[in-house]
């Protein structure tokens, strides 16, 4: 059967219902859930065994895994949370962008593991988490200055009345446009990866070993997958923060 490089990389980054372990038979997943289902639970209760269990909140010292948690959550609290919603608020939103860190960051890293799949290179699954971040930055907005005062911020002051016409509905539909840039962002930088590391494999396989040179530039590529997976988890976690930020304080 002649190879096909297109199939052979779709089938490595699309969604799917069946779930193909080495050395074993094919799994077929129940209708309700999908390959990148799987991925997102499997994330999730790796994250709830890390800071549930594996965790030492109650040592003195931090030591080993701990310590290394903590530097992760020190730098969110203080340089993310704190420093785009300021002490307060970024203090009590500090839990929601750790949880968008480690989460986006276990997500990416698990599709590097040949065993599993990308989940944050399904828009489905990225567009799920910046709802999230859109909604903190309605609901929050409305809870902290009102209905009216949320609404008030989108007019510009000193703006000519005419012009508002054109200001406020543009200033409204930046919220969603926020919130698409965090979607496409992190879906299109997942994918793009693992579509460049794939293309190179499939080329060994469609050209024969005169194509070998190339697995050099994908280990290459691979090991520059790794920063990025730490990459895009910060920025998603930033964006949010700063996206949060100015709904809630609309006059910074």
């Amino acid at each position: 059967m002649e190879f096909n490089l297109d199939d052979y990389i779709m089938h490595h980054v699309l969604n799917s219902r069946e779930w193909q372990l080495p050395f074993l038979p094919m799994i077929h997943l129940p209708p309700f859930l999908s390959l990148h289902g799987v991925m997102v639970l499997i994330c999730a209760s790796f994250l709830i065994y890390l800071f549930c269990f594996a965790y030492k909140s109650h040592e003195p010292v931090p030591r080993g895994l701990t310590n290394l948690l903590e530097t992760f959550i020190l730098f969110i609290r203080d340089e993310i949370a704190i420093g785009c919603l300021g002490e307060e608020d970024g203090k009590k939103m500090t839990p929601l962008f750790c949880t968008f860190f480690f989460f986006v960051l276990g997500l990416n890293l698990m599709g590097l593991i040949p065993i599993f799949s990308t989940a944050t290179a399904n828009i489905n699954v990225t567009a799920a988490l910046a709802t999230i971040t859109l909604s903190f930055m309605i609901l929050g907005a409305i809870y902290r200055h009102g209905l009216g005062g949320f609404l008030k911020s989108f007019i510009p002051h000193g703006v000519p009345v005419p012009i508002l016409f054109i200001l406020v509905p543009i200033e409204f539909l930046g919220l969603f446009i926020k919130a698409f840039a965090l979607t496409i962002r992190l879906f299109a930088n997942m994918l793009a990866g693992h579509i460049v590391i794939f293309v190179l494999l499939g080329l060994i396989v469609l050209l024969g070993w005169i194509a070998l040179p190339v697995v050099g530039l994908a280990i290459f590529i691979y090991l520059l997958e790794i920063l990025v997976c730490f990459l895009q988890a910060y920025i998603f976690t930033l964006l949010s923060a700063l996206f949060i930020g100015q709904t809630l304080h609309p006059q910074h």
